[in-house]
């Protein structure tokens, strides 16, 4: 009887541009081609933006899941979004490690407070990280959101 090892998973900023394609690539195909959120592309002015950090969370090399942040205009607030997990890697779990990567990144340089619109359904997965509603389910690319914070300063 053979052994396989255990996938191994690493979370970290994208380093290369390819990277970041393969990021956008998870992206388009959860929220186009198996949600339906987005009609083509997900894509805004954020990914060109070069503040915007691209976090991502590698298996054995690859690129299986993303998420971006960005500082948002008001003093020490930050977003998280599109996190995105490719369906071959979801019974690994990633989605937990790239939130707390979201977090810790946002923490580390000077953020007080991290922002999200979740969708219903994975309420639940934020707040047992952390996270609490801060505001009204609202529409978000014609799904229920609810808005969603984390408070930095207390969670690094």
């Amino acid at each position: 009887m053979s052994v396989q090892a255990a996938p191994q998973a690493a979370f970290r900023a994208a380093r290369t541009l390819p990277e970041v394609r393969q990021a956008a690539e998870i992206r388009r195909a959860v929220f186009v081609e198996e949600q339906g959120l987005f009609d083509g592309s997900d894509r805004d002015l954020r990914d060109d933006d070069p503040a915007t950090i691209h976090l991502i969370a590698l298996v054995d090399g690859q690129v299986a899941g993303t998420v971006r942040i960005y500082r948002l205009d008001a003093p020490g607030a930050w977003l998280g979004d599109r996190l995105a997990v490719g369906a071959p890697f979801r019974v690994l779990q990633l989605g937990a490690g790239l939130v707390r990567l979201a977090v810790r990144t946002a923490g580390a340089r000077g953020g007080d407070i991290m922002h999200a619109h979740i969708q219903l359904p994975n309420v639940a997965f934020f707040e047992r990280l952390g996270w609490q509603a801060s505001g009204p389910t609202e529409d978000y690319v014609g799904t229920p959101h609810q808005p969603m914070s984390i408070d930095l300063r207390g969670s690094l």
